[in-house]
């Protein structure tokens, strides 16, 4: 157990973007209204290693919504702690017991306040700000090193693995594996993870969706029913693809994530959507995340950042100026139309969006190129980086 490093986050003026002819407010044709649309987020300030963290890669944002004063990372060089107060930034490595520096998924146990850590050497859990202990296919029931998601429910805790999903009780130290052998699906490598409702939803590479109700004790299994790799042969009547990458639960919607898009089932039908007939950035997606209470879904993509309100189809979709270091382009689409195109000073930091979470009106954004904060106003912190930190 080795020490926590801290490191302060360099907030020094940012150079502000010279002449400013992407003024936050402008967009290309008439304004419209956003009632019915997701919240439109005009002022971002991203976190490079730059700012301190300690590499670019993040893999994954979770707020800490026990605590309530930080936001977790999951990146290529550790697990970060950034602190809504002051900016500061504490990280834990392998040095100090964590499993591996690849960390790609983070879960803070809402009863304990513990930590739980992904990483491709073990699940590591934190107590006290410190790893009490890093769990292997060697020491416990870790079904194997390489852990992709890991997410509590009840107090118990589960982990998917490249050889498929294990359940742990920490009160009890009791295991339980779920693979191909006693549960429905051909495939044992677990990519993505999410629980609500006494549910616990899994994505299978290659093996849709599994659904495990604990009430019950029994499995739910939900595949393309077209069986076409390449197309999604009939609109609407299943999983878009068997190669799902993420499971989010909230508010009665299931949002189902693959490589050649999006689906949602409201558990009477599915709904699909992809980037040629909707405000959908990319069919290429790494992750979707349901903003709570809400029938909202925000859509990680190689070519930006979606949302979707379910019930009125309106779409905003976030991405970087390509021309413009630092701004930002946000679309807003009624449907399958794009209806206005906003440009801002600032924006997200990269393109290639692979986490998201929520913090009351703010969101947080994890890219292949740092992290960014999104707020509906501009804030201290934007002031203080001089409006952008890329």
């Amino acid at each position: 157990m080795g020490r926590a490093m801290k490191h302060r986050a360099d907030l020094t003026r940012a150079h502000v973007l010279t002449g400013l002819v992407l003024l936050a407010g402008s967009w290309a044709g008439a304004e419209v209204g956003t009632e019915g649309y997701p919240p439109v987020y005009e002022h971002w300030v991203s976190y490079t290693t730059e700012q301190g963290l300690p590499d670019d890669h993040v893999y994954w944002v979770e707020v800490d919504r026990v605590r309530g004063d930080r936001v977790w990372l999951g990146t290529d060089n550790g697990l970060v702690s950034l602190s809504f107060a002051d900016h500061a930034l504490t990280t834990w490595g392998p040095d100090g017991g964590l499993g591996h520096q690849a960390v790609m998924s983070v879960e803070v146990e809402p009863t304990t306040g513990d930590v739980w850590v992904a990483t491709f050497g073990g699940l590591s859990w934190l107590s006290g700000g410190r790893v009490v202990r890093n769990f292997t296919q060697v020491n416990s029931g870790l079904a194997n090193d390489v852990v992709y998601s890991v997410v509590s429910l009840d107090g118990e805790v589960w982990a998917a693995t490249t050889a498929g999903t294990s359940r742990f009780n920490p009160r009890t130290g009791e295991w339980k594996i779920y693979s191909a052998l006693n549960m429905p699906t051909d495939e044992n490598w677990c990519y993505n993870l999410t629980a609500g409702d006494g549910k616990v939803f899994i994505a299978a590479w290659g093996g849709g969706i599994i659904e495990y109700d604990k009430a019950g004790d029994h499995f739910r299994h939900y595949l393309d029913p077209d069986n076409e790799f390449e197309i999604e042969l009939f609109p609407n009547d299943g999983l878009v693809h068997n190669i799902t990458t993420s499971p989010s639960y909230d508010s009665g919607l299931l949002w189902a994530t693959t490589y050649f898009g999006l689906s949602v089932y409201d558990f009477r039908r599915w709904r699909s959507y992809f980037d040629h007939d909707s405000g959908l950035a990319s069919n290429f997606i790494n992750l979707g995340r349901a903003r709570p209470g809400t029938h909202t879904g925000w859509i990680c993509t190689d070519k930006g950042l979606s949302a979707l309100n379910f019930d009125t189809k309106r779409w905003v979709t976030y991405k970087p100026d390509p021309e413009h270091h630092g701004a930002g382009i946000v679309e807003l689409w009624d449907g399958s139309e794009q209806v206005e195109v906003r440009r801002t000073a600032t924006g997200i930091a990269h393109n290639f969006v692979l986490s998201v979470d929520f913090d009351g009106d703010d969101i947080w954004v994890g890219t292949s190129h740092g992290l960014s904060h999104g707020t509906l106003e501009q804030t201290v912190e934007a002031d203080r980086k001089g409006g952008q930190s890329r």
